[in-house]
């Protein structure tokens, strides 16, 4: 069973860390003052508890945790002040020359080549360009440096759907602004970029013309470059609501799943060297380089980055005989990802993810001392399906604030989908490794390869076979649903709060959940009296 969240020391840490964020997010002015005091006091106090006698420490040993907390807030505000001062908007009104740096694979449009820049002069900032499509323009690479012309523009909401704030989703992804370059307003340098991320961009080029040669149909080429790769610009529209409402989007996102399951299978290459000793710490070791290198050509995207932050805690851990996966290795991913990179706090994938993972260390230890499968089969399905439901518990309220939709079926699709998705991934992994010793020339290899390639193709046709059938089912999805978001922080409460309370039957969380539903019903009908 996981440790409990009193015992997760990181969890705690992270309380200033959001503090800080949103006192800097909501009240910027006072923010620029307040930085400087709450670091000075911090720094202040934690001086003053090392000077304290040891008869003393116990009376005082609040000092050094206050200092601590105002120390990690204060830290926290200027990071994220850094962040938004790259994010911020003060480009020239007229045009200007630029020289940037192409970061990802570069998207073709029906008439423009979308590629995100990082500006290296005069600022340092990240732009999307909007390319006149030509033939020199569809041969840009990541790494690629060039030299353009253009106006820069802010981003802006024009007619956004359900009041979507475009302007805020790109200021959280970093970007800055974006402009239109026509075809004689951009040259290349001849100059490459040598940075790891433009190598992994540049190797993620290479695996994708691997899957090309399968002579895969479209979707299903989309669907294997999207779960393996996290390469999502090839899914049409309606493949991905198909997703959306058979309740399986989160398999189109290469994130803790996928990272999971090629941990899985790295763990088990290595698992003859044994759970204990220097064996242990070289198996260890092994696997984060080995799931390092798969985030490397998994392009380095930030959902793939979290989960691999998150895996080498726990082999970290593993090499000091701790237990793996616990809240205490969640809370430090969240706090090494939030200190270096604050805005991640308002990205919906990373409010998801940590929100499925934390429902699933709450919720799974509770769900095994309800029943004891009676066979490796029972117990695989039994933990598929609470694993699903756990993560779903977490996720809902996110769901029903950010999109209004909820998926009726997903404990059924789930419990379809995911293993089919995992089977995907493995079969991938044998033909990664004979297309390596295909120089050899051997009969035996072509003939698995033809095998394993069938076998990719038809896993890929049953499931989006499924997926299609499950989003035409009648009563697929709920829509139309409205929260705001101290509804959905209540919902979160009421989960956690009604899920402790059924498992130890403890009077504390069930009048935390009342007093909760109660809240909740009352600000429900304050929506409808104010619309």
């Amino acid at each position: 069973m996981s440790e409990g969240i009193g015992k997760a020391p990181f969890l705690r840490l992270l309380l200033p860390v959001i503090t800080g964020i949103v006192i800097s997010s909501h009240f910027p002015g006072f923010s620029d003052t307040f930085k400087h005091i709450t670091g000075i006091s911090g720094i202040l106090l934690i001086s003053i508890s090392l000077f304290v006698q040891k008869e003393q420490i116990f009376r005082f040993r609040w000092l050094f945790g206050a200092g601590t907390f105002l120390f990690i807030l204060s830290l926290t505000q200027v990071q994220y002040h850094q962040q938004d001062q790259h994010t911020h908007f003060n480009f020239p009104e007229n045009t200007h020359y630029y020289i940037g740096t192409v970061t990802d694979i570069p998207k073709v449009k029906p008439k423009t080549v979308a590629c995100n820049v990082k500006i290296n002069d005069p600022e340092e900032k990240k732009v999307i360009l909007y390319i006149q499509q030509t033939e020199k323009s569809r041969q840009l690479e990541p790494g690629d440096e060039i030299l353009f012309f253009a106006r820069m523009q802010p981003f802006k909401n024009f007619d956004n759907p359900d009041n979507f704030d475009y302007a805020r989703y790109m200021k959280i992804k970093g970007y800055s602004g974006s402009a239109y370059i026509s075809s004689a307003a951009w040259e290349k340098t001849n100059r490459k970029s040598v940075s790891i991320k433009a190598a992994s961009q540049r190797f993620r080029i290479k695996a994708l013309n691997f899957y090309k040669k399968f002579k895969l149909k479209d979707e299903a080429y989309a669907f294997i470059s999207a779960i393996t790769l996290g390469y999502k610009d090839d899914l049409t529209e309606s493949l991905q609501e198909a997703f959306r409402v058979s309740g399986t989007a989160h398999v189109l996102a290469v994130s803790g799943l996928h990272v999971g399951i090629i941990y899985i299978v790295i763990n088990l290459l290595f698992s003859f060297l044994g759970k204990h000793g220097i064996p242990n710490i070289i198996r260890q070791l092994m696997i984060i380089i080995l799931l390092w290198a798969y985030v490397f050509v998994a392009g380095m995207s930030a959902s793939v980055v979290r989960a691999a932050i998150m895996l080498t805690i726990n082999c970290m851990a593993k090499m000091i005989n701790r237990r793996g996966f616990t809240f205490n290795t969640l809370s430090a991913a969240a706090f090494f990802i939030l200190i270096y990179s604050p805005f991640s706090l308002f990205d919906i994938s990373f409010q998801m993810s940590f929100g499925a993972v934390f429902a699933i260390l709450f919720f799974m230890p509770r769900f095994k001392l309800l029943y004891n499968p009676p066979n490796k089969f029972a117990g695989y399905i039994y933990n598929l399906s609470t694993i699903s439901l756990s993560a779903q518990l977490g996720v809902f309220p996110l769901v029903l604030f950010y999109f209004g939709t909820f998926p009726t079926y997903f404990f059924i699709t789930n419990l379809i989908i995911v293993p089919l998705a995992g089977l995907i991934i493995y079969s991938v992994v044998p033909l990664i490794i004979l297309s390596i010793l295909s120089p050899v020339k051997l009969w035996i290899i072509d003939f698995f390869n033809t095998i394993f390639q069938w076998i990719v193709k038809t896993l890929l046709e049953i499931t989006l076979h499924i997926v299609y059938i499950a989003e035409t089912l009648p009563f697929a999805q709920i829509s139309d649903i409205s929260i705001t978001a101290l509804q959905a922080i209540l919902l979160i409460i009421i989960t956690f709060s009604l899920g402790y309370w059924i498992f130890n039957h403890r009077p504390k969380p069930l009048i935390a959940a009342l007093s909760t539903i109660l809240m909740f019903l009352l600000t429900s009908t304050y929506t409808l009296i104010a619309k």
